[in-house]
């Protein structure tokens, strides 16, 4: 009997091609992670991309957690710092570039808008309540559960909540200091924006839309599909939304006609914007820690 087992050719191949099916697998899922890899950097790293028409320039840079902006009667940028339990802050531009405290102790402060020759901020933590800020000091306005946006049509105040299905939509009454109840189980509403005709939107982040705030109560949707649309702002412009999703967010711009522009892309939490002059905007981004401006080119 032989001492060595004999092979026939066709069994002597089959390790090798084990071997290079094995190498041919483990190049495909090293090529898919490095394509993930390449994907995630993109996603995380790709500036904006401005519409044509538009140009954009960044105007503060290293500010943590900015959030919301308003121009007071001074002309003064005044910024939100979306810190939580009392760590939030209010700020003020001055002409010199550098920023001043005005305001501390703050739980999440998400919203401002010009009100009454001043300016009110919202907290969204818990119920922290609505604030007037100006020249007399801060008084307390009203109080809700986690009030995000503010909008002001000249008369009344309005504000909603970032809550999960229970949220209300609200508004206030400096002269009679009432507060009454427009809407109820609203699911995650961020935004509401007051328009220079009287128009009045609002957004749900949650269901990726828009609507408007009819006194019928049968509010049409205007917009759908959105990726968490964060902010609203109405101008001569057309009405802006903003998406606070982390990447991949844009600031959208619907103007008369329905038509929709996607003026910026490749955003990172982009939060609030604000008109500085016609056809000039600020806009906070807050995954980049800092504020852009955008204006139309010449």
């Amino acid at each position: 009997m032989s001492l060595f087992r004999t092979h026939s050719p066709g069994a002597s191949t089959q390790p090798g091609r084990a071997g290079s099916y094995w190498r041919a697998l483990l190049g495909i899922v090293c090529s898919i992670a490095l394509g993930a890899l390449a994907l995630a950097a993109w996603r995380h790293l790709a500036p904006p991309q401005a519409e044509a028409g538009w140009r954009y320039e960044v105007y503060l840079d290293d500010v943590e957690k900015v959030s919301a902006l308003a121009i007071d009667s001074q002309g003064q940028l005044l910024l939100s710092q979306e810190l939580q339990n009392g760590q939030g802050r209010i700020l003020q531009r001055n002409a010199d570039g550098s920023l001043t405290e005005v305001e501390l102790g703050l739980s999440k402060p998400d919203g401002m808008a010009t009100f009454r020759g001043g300016v009110v901020f919202s907290q969204e933590q818990d119920t922290e309540p609505v604030r007037w800020y100006g020249r007399d000091g801060t008084r307390t306005l009203f109080s809700g559960r986690n009030i995000e946006g503010l909008a002001s049509d000249g008369r009344f105040l309005y504000a909603i909540e970032d809550r999960h299905g229970d949220g209300h939509l609200l508004r206030y009454d400096p002269e009679t200091d009432t507060t009454l109840v427009l809407r109820s189980d609203l699911d995650e509403a961020e935004a509401i924006t007051a328009c220079p005709d009287g128009r009045l939107y609002y957004s749900e982040k949650a269901k990726g839309q828009v609507r408007q705030l009819v006194a019928e109560g049968n509010d049409p949707l205007v917009l759908e599909g959105l990726n968490q649309p964060g902010y609203l702002l109405c101008t001569a412009d057309g009405l802006w939304i903003t998406e606070d999703a982390t990447h991949m967010a844009r600031l959208l711009l619907l103007i008369a006609g329905g038509r929709q522009h996607t003026v910026l892309s490749h955003l990172r939490s982009a939060q609030t914007i604000v008109q500085t002059a016609p056809g000039r905007y600020l806009l906070a981004e807050q995954g980049r820690n800092r504020v852009l401006s955008l204006q139309r080119r010449d």
